[in-house]
């Protein structure tokens, strides 16, 4: 699959898509879409969560980006000049999806603990096997995880931690200094990996907490629904496949433990948005609007 966050991209498809798209072709705008859509669609639930909430987030961004296609001449790489903007967005966009109550990481820790711990559901009364549930638990409590840090320490760890982007393109996405950058990501870090240790059972063997012991009362709470997983899947491929050959390199030890819990996440493909791109693509006054020769 063709990475973005490479640290040195070959963007020379881009271009030509991009080139076409400028005199009009149809067809070279959804070939572009659809090589970042789905990374576009991977940050986005991770800032807000829900699928549909990312998925009308995706759809945002990338009607931004297809609006604005004519001002873009090559100043910078075409991935900076996209995911700046994709970054803009989520940044400044209205609340939604899991950012509609405010989630701190003290009330997120009541939320886990306030679940009763139970034994697993009995494998014949759930519609998938009992160890997918689990993970759905396990990676929806740490993607939850990410709902109590800000839009931009949760911004920048997505990039950097999870999608393994450098501090050189990460700063250029976000138009700040390397160094800001990587204080950022170690604030992010801090917060986050200081809150899992507390808490989490996965990264400290003395915490109490099991995802185990907490799926049955996720799937009770409404958290993991069985018959709509989100995040599990015995076909889904795992994000360290498709970035690692961008993983920023972080600290032995413990940080790259935690770490490697993100990493171990789904690399999530967003639902055939291709017949929403042709119904906008098809507008009567949609050639105007993209400027379009």
């Amino acid at each position: 699959m063709h990475n973005p966050f490479a640290e040195s991209v070959d963007e020379s498809t881009d271009w030509e898509l991009i080139e076409q798209s400028k005199n009009g072709s149809q067809s070279a705008i959804e070939k572009l879409i659809l090589r970042h859509q789905a990374w576009i669609y991977n940050i986005a639930i991770r800032m807000v969560f829900h699928p549909q909430d990312a998925e009308e987030v995706t759809q945002e961004v990338l009607l931004k980006a297809i609006t604005r296609l004519s001002t873009f001449h090559g100043e910078s790489k075409f991935r900076t000049w996209l995911y700046r903007i994709t970054a803009n967005h989520v940044l400044n966009m209205k609340r939604r999806g899991g950012e509609k109550e405010t989630q701190t990481f003290s009330s997120y820790a009541d939320a886990i603990n306030g679940t009763p711990d139970l034994d697993l559901p009995d494998p014949n009364t759930v519609p998938v096997e009992v160890p997918l549930l689990v993970e759905e638990a396990k990676i929806s409590c740490t993607t939850g995880m990410l709902m109590c840090l800000d839009r931009k320490q949760r911004l920048i760890f997505v990039l950097a931690e999870i999608l393994g982007v450098s501090d050189k393109v990460g700063s250029e996405i976000l138009d700040m200094s390397p160094d800001n950058f990587r204080q950022s990501l170690s604030r992010s870090r801090r917060d986050l990996y200081q809150f899992m240790n507390n808490q989490c059972g996965l990264v400290n063997a003395n915490n109490p907490c099991r995802c185990s012991k907490k799926t049955k009362g996720f799937i009770d709470a409404g958290h993991v629904d069985p018959h709509n997983m989100t995040f599990a899947s015995p076909r889904v491929t795992k994000i360290r496949s498709i970035a690692g050959d961008t993983y920023a390199q972080i600290e032995e030890g413990l940080v790259q433990q935690y770490a490697a819990l993100f990493r171990e996440h789904p690399f999530l493909e967003p639902k055939d948005q291709i017949t929403w791109l042709r119904n906008v693509l098809e507008q009567p006054n949609i050639e105007g609007t993209l400027h379009l020769n």
